[in-house]
């Protein structure tokens, strides 16, 4: 009557243990495995259109510096960091935002309005009103910034 394709006891429980151990396994390693890959396989955010302030503030030919705090997540961390934009406009309607980071070494530019230029304090660097190169070392203009007016408030894309 034993044909050989029955289990004995002995068999049976090895089965069963394997089948629970593989399960409690797989119940720890997908959440595991998914906590590790998600964030290099999440779809990459677009970038979205930050809000500056008000567009009143920005004087006829005079560049003018906004400063707002963005938060970005890379991975499972969210860093905070403080973007400042310079916004110029010469006829109350066209805005030009530069960032106010040099183009050389990555130090921050000033406004000196005595001198009508951006002065970067690293090498002696000079911009005009427009982010070109005037003097020194810097290899490009400023990096500019995608601008918009909505409602009497700039907005600029990315950061």
């Amino acid at each position: 009557m034993n044909d050989g394709k029955q289990l004995d006891r002995r068999s049976f429980l090895g089965l069963i243990t394997w089948f629970i151990g593989g399960s409690i396994g797989a119940g720890y390693s997908i959440p595991a495995i998914a906590y590790i890959v998600g964030p290099a396989a999440r779809k990459e955010e677009d970038q979205a259109w930050l809000r500056l302030g008000a567009a009143s503030k920005v004087e006829l030919g005079t560049p003018t510096l906004f400063k707002i705090k963005v938060e970005r997540q890379t991975g499972w961390i969210t860093n905070e960091k403080e973007l400042s934009v310079y916004v110029l406009t010469e006829n109350g309607r066209d805005f030009v935002a530069m960032s106010n980071i040099c183009t050389h070494l990555g130090c921050r530019v000033r406004w000196i309005a005595s001198q009508d230029q951006f002065f970067c304090p690293c090498h002696n660097a000079a911009f005009s009103k427009n982010g070109e190169v005037i003097d020194g070392p810097p290899p490009r203009p400023l990096n500019q910034y995608q601008v918009k007016e909505e409602d009497g408030q700039l907005f600029v894309l990315g950061g």
